[in-house]
């Protein structure tokens, strides 16, 4: 019987990594995936959610430096894009168990409302990224005052 060497988040989510699968399975090498040449990207768990005022994105990204962070917003959309670095000093033959992820990750995150791009904020503590949108309120109105020339 083949043992299961699919990591722990593999196996709790059902997902499979590319460079898991046999390589009788798949004609590319371990380096290359069926998208190209480009590396693997891991997928970040967020949670989403509102309040009256904002929309607050939270995820966790620990042992991610704050300049390898790349948050992108638009009115409707989210991108967290980043990359984890993983300390190459111990042999892969010296691990019992290699479950944490190292290397890119990357997340789109549809909003459910437009929001005021220009208020937003990211705070990163603990390895706890909390990001604040302000939601744009398409019912509130102004009165401008007419000016004459």
């Amino acid at each position: 019987m083949a043992k299961d060497k699919r990591s722990f988040f593999e196996k709790l989510t059902g997902s499979v990594s590319l460079s898991n699968e046999r390589e009788d399975e798949l004609p590319e090498t371990k380096e290359e995936n069926w998208i190209g040449n480009s590396p693997e990207e891991g997928e970040l768990n967020v949670d989403v959610y509102q309040n009256q005022n904002e929309i607050v994105i939270k995820t966790m990204v620990a042992g991610v430096r704050p300049e390898d962070l790349d948050v992108a917003i638009s009115r409707d959309m989210v991108t967290l894009k980043g990359k984890r670095e993983n300390e190459r000093t111990i042999a892969d033959d010296d691990y019992f168990h290699k479950e944490l992820y190292w290397g890119s990750f990357s997340r789109s995150i549809v909003l459910p409302q437009e929001i005021d791009v220009d208020a937003a904020e990211a705070v990163e503590k603990h390895g706890l990224l909390i990001i604040k949108l302000p939601k744009l309120d398409k019912n509130r109105q102004t009165r401008l005052k007419v000016r004459g020339n």
